[in-house]
């Protein structure tokens, strides 16, 4: 008898009709699969990054077209302002435009668990690679900003008001809530998703109202309460509920200054 680890990845699908078919052959063939996935992946990164591109390369154009009447001297002079608009309006149109080639895949991703070769899993690898196209280009240079808020809401994540954003290490975000007057410090990862004995599980990430996720923490499918706090470089394991008002992590690393070592310090 094999065990679930074995026969989660099978190469018959448990679904019935086309898509159990479809399944099928998306596992057993799953290599060749794999790379034809990347296929429209690589023509929605060539889409968005052509539109962030379009208005640099037309101030270029028009600087070229203009720039033979020009001394030497102002003509690299505007190109040089012209590269630097061209690098500011790729990285805004950037994150206007991966969000409308994401708007209708966002609808699609729904929390489920199975194997990692599933029609599931379609929607949320290409909703994350979307996603990655800015997190790995321009978010870390305009993070924390109200840029990478509005950035993750047009993604599908909800955040509430007043909230402090100050990381872009952000996996599946139409599949998170952070509430309101939440703080998430920096270098912060969530994620909604983790792979675990052969199964893929996309599920749901909620941050409460005024919570605290001290700065390089991993939060992974978890709960945490109403102003609950996690500590610095912690862990948050999937299904983890995290009570109102607590407080979750490493405390080894906290040293506790005594009031005659204070005095001390103040005295030197």
């Amino acid at each position: 008898m094999k065990t679930n680890v074995e026969t989660v990845n099978a190469q018959a699908s448990s679904k019935t009709g086309v898509m159990g078919s479809l399944e099928t052959v998306l596992r057993r063939f799953k290599d060749v699969a794999f790379i034809l996935a990347l296929v429209p992946i690589a023509g929605l990164y060539w889409f968005c990054l052509s539109a962030a591109l379009w208005p640099g390369v037309y101030i270029f154009s028009t600087i070229n077209e203009l720039g033979h009447a020009l001394s030497p001297f102002l003509r690299v002079t505007c190109f040089a302002f012209g590269a630097g608009f061209s690098i500011l309006s790729f990285m805004i149109v950037l994150l206007i435009v991966v969000p409308l080639v994401n708007w209708p895949i966002k609808f699609f991703v729904k929390p489920f668990r199975g194997g990692w070769y599933s029609l599931e899993a379609v929607p949320w690898y290409y909703h994350n690679a979307l996603t990655y196209l800015v997190r790995y280009t321009i978010l870390n240079l305009i993070t924390p900003s109200p840029l990478t808020i509005f950035f993750y809401r047009a993604m599908g994540m909800k955040i509430g008001k007043n909230v402090l954003l100050n990381t872009g290490n952000i996996s599946d975000p139409c599949l998170i809530e952070i509430a309101d007057y939440a703080t998430v410090g920096g270098s912060v990862y969530l994620m909604a998703h983790y792979g675990m004995k052969g199964y893929l599980v996309v599920d749901r990430l909620k941050i409460h109202k005024a919570a605290n996720v001290g700065l390089h923490s991993y939060v992974m499918a978890a709960e945490i309460g109403e102003y609950a706090t996690i500590l610095p470089n912690s862990t948050v394991l999937p299904k983890t509920n995290i009570p109102a008002h607590a407080r979750f992590g490493r405390t080894d690393s906290i040293i506790e200054i005594k009031e005659s070592a204070a005095q001390h310090v103040e005295k030197a």
